[in-house]
């Protein structure tokens, strides 16, 4: 998961302290030190700070997270699970990181090869959106 020249620029930075409530949708490199309650969806990349809490799906290129994820994280980049997070949710992704003292509760998807990757991702996404709607 190695970022380009472009990756490192973060757009929007939600600080330490602040709560957002409702849908987060930004066009680059997000940082959340914060506390989000609703989901996360950009082209480019997502940290998740230490100290943060997000309660919703992330969609994103990659995504490091280092605080508490309620909510499916699919990142075909890449996603990395830093010391002491925790992620309630699912994961779909190529390449999957996952350091020590990490508490990871869901189904994971990690499939290197693109055709195979996008096949079972597709299923996924299906099988979501049919739970979704079921009453």
């Amino acid at each position: 998961m190695a970022f380009t020249q472009d990756d490192i620029s973060i757009n929007t930075l939600i600080g330490q302290g602040s709560f957002v409530s409702g849908d987060v949708k930004i066009n680059g490199f997000i940082r959340v030190d914060g506390d989000v309650d609703g989901n996360i969806q950009t082209q480019s990349n997502v940290i998740i700070g230490d100290k943060s809490r997000v309660r919703g799906n992330i969609n994103a290129a990659s995504c490091i997270i280092g605080g508490i994820v309620t909510g499916d994280v699919t990142a075909p980049k890449g996603i990395k699970l830093l010391s002491g997070s925790v992620l309630i949710g699912d994961i779909v992704t190529k390449s999957l990181q996952i350091e020590e003292n990490v508490i990871f509760n869901g189904h994971c998807i990690s499939l290197k090869n693109e055709e195979e990757f996008n096949n079972e991702s597709k299923k996924f996404m299906d099988a979501q959106v049919i739970r979704s709607r079921v009453i």
